[in-house]
């Protein structure tokens, strides 16, 4: 496998290198997936072939402009396929290897035409309702913590903030948390986002309140709520992209149980070491 993707990048790499002129071709011609591009010892090679492994190459290839591909992707499916008619019968390890690919992709295909058929828009429409047509707004905080270890010095650190010291420099003075260099700033989240006193103790305060000391498994914290907003409910297009992979992931979930639950399934693993999984020998025999 590795030294088939070495001559494919060498052969990418060579038509890339060749004078602009030397890559020059005759006005384009009619074609489809099945024209012929080339033949070796009679194996058709068609565009298609050629459309399909450039689908397939790095990222840093897809950006190169076609007439630079072409002659490096022709060569390398020319390069394969007088390989691969040198290697006669393939062993039993290779046999499972194809199988296996073969198995993984054909089980891909079925996935995306079921995909096609159930990612609807009323598909998608249904499970926006289901997840937000009874949402309610929610209210995020804007908060700063000073976290320190014992409940003495979270006492001082309130006191001195009660008299007149800045809550940001106390919080660059004293605390152990990875946010003291910015005044202890937390920025914006929501219910659930933190830890239950934390969050408790955050929410019970008013726009500009400090807290007493609140303690938690962390340590002891004095807490500034900043401000709070709404958050609306978001739209469908706003999470369209959350709610498709959601109707996904349920047609996956759904086709699998279905499509198992139906076949004729037997299992024969009774008395077999799940240990023969790293055994690579078993493979030689």
């Amino acid at each position: 496998m590795q030294i088939t993707k070495f001559a494919a990048g060498t052969a990418i790499a060579l038509a890339l290198a060749l004078p602009a002129a030397a890559q020059e071709a005759a006005a384009p011609a009619p074609t489809d997936a099945a024209t012929v591009v080339a033949t070796v010892n009679g194996t058709e090679i068609t565009v298609g072939h050629m459309i399909i492994l450039k689908s397939q190459l790095p990222p840093q290839y897809q950006q190169i402009p076609d007439a630079q591909l072409f002659e490096g992707i022709l060569e390398q499916l020319i390069q394969q396929t007088a390989l691969a008619q040198t290697v006669g019968s393939l062993d039993a390890v290779d046999e499972m290897v194809i199988e296996n690919d073969r198995r993984s992709y054909v089980a891909g295909v079925a996935l995306r035409r079921a995909a096609a058929e159930t990612l609807t828009d009323e598909a998608v429409q249904r499970m926006y309702d289901e997840r937000f047509a009874d949402a309610l707004p929610t209210t995020e905080y804007n908060a700063a913590h000073i976290l320190v270890p014992t409940i003495e010095e979270a006492q001082a650190i309130k006191a001195a903030i009660d008299g007149g010291a800045d809550f940001a420099e106390q919080a660059r003075e004293h605390s152990t948390d990875g946010a003291a260099q910015a005044g202890g700033a937390l920025g914006w989240f929501s219910a659930g986002m933190m830890v239950p006193d934390f969050e408790s103790a955050v929410m019970a305060l008013e726009v500009g309140q400090v807290s007493e000391p609140v303690e938690t498994q962390f340590g002891w914290h004095v807490v500034k709520l900043n401000e709070t907003r709404e958050q609306p409910v978001p739209t469908l297009d706003e999470v369209r992209a959350e709610i498709e992979s959601a109707v996904q992931q349920a047609m996956v979930t759904d086709l699998v149980e279905k499509v198992v639950g139906e076949a004729e399934v037997t299992r024969s693993v009774e008395g077999i070491d799940p240990g023969v999984l790293s055994d690579q020998t078993i493979l030689d025999n």
